[in-house]
């Protein structure tokens, strides 16, 4: 693991999973896709652990749950719902920001690129952490989701006063096991159109309410 661009926090914390058989077999899989495909597989390989590079482990004051990376050239910057500089916004950001701007009155940004999030402490994790392009879901089940499943567990058991955001039934059903007794955990539909145009995300006011919770437990809010 020592060639991976991850913060140390992470890499301490997570030194057992690094060394379970799936995880190997996990590394082999995605070094073999990356390989037969190079210039179709994202985000760029040295961007796959950026959400944990970005946000050490003991920074960590919120984590919102996404599916799998965006898979259309150029998006996927290594956190969920983030897009790199000069890419388009995708829908489901779109409907991020609109929620946002009306929660906390904040102007919807020119970037999509969130790695403002993160620098403050929001774990923007994916549950597979790569795809091929063109093909959502084309790397799951192959060990991604045990791996993100233990990093969830580890927020969780490790510490203490975390937001969790769980946008739609997939994040609900892989956080379900977080425990909200020294946690908030927040639930709502997903922002995708389809979702959100069925009143199941607008109005949610997720981040007004991270804020005001992590200002109770006398942490700093989120710049959202």
């Amino acid at each position: 693991m020592t060639d991976i661009a991850i913060d140390p926090s992470w890499k301490a914390e997570l030194k057992d999973e690094f060394q379970k058989p799936y995880f190997a077999k996990l590394i082999d899989f995605v070094k073999k896709e990356y390989a037969d495909h190079p210039k179709a597989c994202f985000p760029p390989g040295p961007k796959i652990f950026a959400a944990f590079d970005r946000c050490p482990f003991d920074k960590v004051k919120v984590v919102i749950i996404g599916q799998d990376p965006y898979h259309g050239p150029g998006q996927a910057n290594g956190l969920c719902f983030s897009v790199a500089d000069n890419i388009a916004i995708p829908p489901s950001l779109v409907n991020i920001f609109k929620e946002i701007k009306e929660d906390l009155g904040k102007p919807v940004p020119q970037t999509g690129n969130l790695e403002r999030w993160a620098d403050q402490g929001v774990l923007l994790l994916n549950a597979t952490l790569t795809v091929r392009q063109g093909q959502p879901g084309s790397h799951q089940r192959h060990g991604w989701e045990t791996f993100t499943d233990a990093v969830i567990q580890r927020v969780s058991d490790d510490k203490e006063n975390v937001v969790f955001l769980l946008w739609g039934s997939y994040a609900q059903q892989k956080g379900k096991n977080i425990d909200a007794t020294k946690h908030l955990v927040l639930k709502s539909g997903h922002p995708s159109p389809m979702s959100a145009n069925q009143g199941k995300w607008f109005g949610n006011k997720h981040f007004s309410q991270a804020n005001a919770y992590l200002e109770s437990k006398g942490l700093p809010q989120i710049e959202w």
